[in-house]
């Protein structure tokens, strides 16, 4: 190990620059994970953003204390619906539809994508504090912008704040921990992805209750405390995310853990070598790996969508104990239609924990199985389960039916924790984490098919006449056609061809550009770094993340128990 000094006229690193977060001796590695899940547990409430719709669609009230009427009211086709929401984006005499608000959802998506691709390659070069801190800015500042929208009735603020800028954070939050979390774990690549990922769709277990009870304190007989709850939730946010910014630490140019031997390089699918961002596209395995990505979030993000909807249409009166109605007939009695949508709400909370889960369960997995495996499994159990859905569907199997559907969605939330693995091992870990943000446009562009292929479909075949039992049956062998497109990507997925590979004098090089500072520690080894296991520091850090995830944990639990 050598270590130099730096020169008398050297500017001291700043506190968000990347030589300052390079771990000294004596640094627990276990420590970055909390710092992940702190930031990934905030963006991740972008999934549970709809407890707003409801409040928000009756924020302007009459001199009768009514509701005012959507300025899409009575529209019926598409473009009178658009029409609506172009005026709704000005308009301050009249209400916003569900339709006006979940602009922001298709946002949230879109935008995290698109900026994870623009700007991946500037948080490799920054750092993942200063990304960090730059997203708690967005996401934060992006709701304080939604909560000035509320107060003034204006839908273009919402769209701006929540939507475009609190996108932009969602982008950077969400890939800022991983090249940083799969260089502290070269020899659990897969876990350490899965545990911040897990964190990601978490957010909303906790946002989500959270947001009900902050409305609850903050309304009044003539505002519904939304503006309220985004304040409150942008100053929350911004202490979370700011402590996790902080927390990072990166290793430092050679760093390995301590007994660990990389692995063997006969296993092809994991090579040593790294690939150039510039280069990453230009090569098969990245679009492959696209391929990938789309279908597997495509065949699932339309259906988990439209979760409690699926379940109250395909078994009816079987969720209100009345097997003998249909849904039709439910919808007709309140008492039926509260007790059916408690019970879809139940399994939309099931849903949830197992894509949770699924996401550190199947990553780590992966670290044993191989990523090609891995995948492999996702596609084709994941057809298979769709096809048996159909069939419980037929036979109103309704425990079969909810089996299928939450493993599916398991292998949903495993697909997105075991991509950034899969990335490290095809083109190295010097530019995952900008890699992976441009591969993040695959879920940018399963958010608009997926969601359009479910609700066409399903709009279409209910409007043909074919009973509400009947609908998603179709529907799910054409999603589990899209996963044997992702089955044949990944088949064909081969390691790159070496003339992509850089040489040991360009990643030295790269390296360099990164290392501003002398007095960066270079060599091979541990450095005394990574030793050790839980201490009473990460402890507390653990503490302070995992309390909150098994409130939102217990809050989801006590919902599902109503399927039962």
């Amino acid at each position: 190990m050598t270590i130099g000094i730096r020169a008398p006229n050297q500017i001291a690193p700043g506190i968000f620059d990347r030589e300052r977060i390079i771990a000294k001796a004596g640094f627990n590695r276990w420590h970055v994970p909390p710092a992940a899940l702190c930031i990934h547990l905030c963006i991740g409430m972008a999934y549970g953003f709809s407890v707003f719709w409801k409040p928000l669609e009756g924020v302007l009230v009459g001199a009768d204390g009514k509701a005012l009427p959507s300025c899409s009211e009575g529209a019926t086709t598409f473009s009178e619906k658009a029409a609506g929401t172009a005026k709704a984006l000005f308009a301050t005499d009249c209400n916003w539809s569900q339709f006006d608000l979940g602009w922001m959802y298709t946002f949230f998506f879109v935008m995290l994508g698109v900026s994870a691709a623009i700007w991946g390659a500037w948080l490799e070069r920054a750092g993942p504090r200063r990304a960090g801190t730059v997203a708690a800015i967005c996401w934060s500042g992006g709701l304080l912008i939604s909560a000035l929208g509320v107060y003034l009735h204006q839908l273009w603020l919402l769209w701006l704040g929540s939507g475009i800028i609190g996108g932009i954070g969602l982008g950077l939050g969400y890939i800022s921990p991983v090249s940083t979390l799969i260089k502290w774990f070269p020899d659990r690549r897969g876990m350490a992805t899965g545990m911040a990922i897990m964190g990601f769709g978490g957010g909303a277990m906790i946002g989500s209750p959270l947001a009900t009870f902050l409305m609850n304190q903050f309304k009044t007989p003539a505002d519904p405390g939304v503006a309220a709850t985004f304040v409150a939730l942008a100053v929350i946010y911004a202490v979370f995310m700011g402590l996790g910014a902080s927390g990072y630490r990166l290793p430092p140019d050679g760093w390995k853990p301590e007994g660990w031997k990389p692995p063997d390089t006969s296993n092809a699918m994991i090579t040593s070598k790294h690939v150039h961002l510039k280069n990453a596209h230009k090569t098969p395995q990245f679009w492959l790996l696209w391929t990938v990505l789309c279908m597997n979030v495509s065949a699932c993000i339309g259906i988990i969508g439209a979760a409690s909807p699926m379940l109250q249409e395909t078994f009816g009166g079987m969720l209100a104990s009345a097997p003998e109605l249909g849904y039709l007939d439910v919808q007709k009695d309140p008492a039926l239609l509260a007790s059916a949508a408690a019970v879809g709400a139940g399994f939309v909370g099931l849903i949830s924990l197992f894509n949770i889960f699924g996401r550190f369960a199947w990553a780590t997995s992966s670290d044993k199985l191989g990523r090609k495996l891995t995948y492999c499994i996702f596609f084709v159990l994941g057809g298979a389960l769709y096809v048996l859905a159909s069939v419980a569907a037929d036979w109103k199997a309704m425990a079969l039916f909810v089996a299928a559907i939450c493993i599916i969605a398991s292998m949903y939330g495993g697909g997105f924790a075991t991509i950034p693995a899969y990335l490290a091992d095809v083109f190295g870990t010097q530019f995952v984490g900008a890699i992976h943000g441009r591969l993040l446009t695959a879920w940018s562009t399963a958010g608009i098919v997926g969601p359009v292929i479910v609700n066409y479909l399903h709009d279409t075949r209910a409007a043909s006449g074919i009973p509400p039992d009947k609908i998603y049956g179709e529907i799910f062998y054409i999603l589990a056609g899209l996963l044997v497109i992702g089955f044949i990507a990944n088949l064909l997925v081969r390691p790159v061809n070496p003339k992509w590979h850089m040489s040991d004098t360009e990643v030295a090089a790269e390296r360099a550009k990164l290392s501003h500072s002398a007095s960066t520690p270079s060599g091979t080894g541990s450095f005394g770094i990574g030793k050790g296991g839980l201490d009473l520091k990460g402890i507390g850090l653990w503490l302070l993340v995992g309390l909150p995830l098994a409130w939102g944990v217990w809050n989801t639990v006590a919902r599902a128990l109503t399927l039962f």
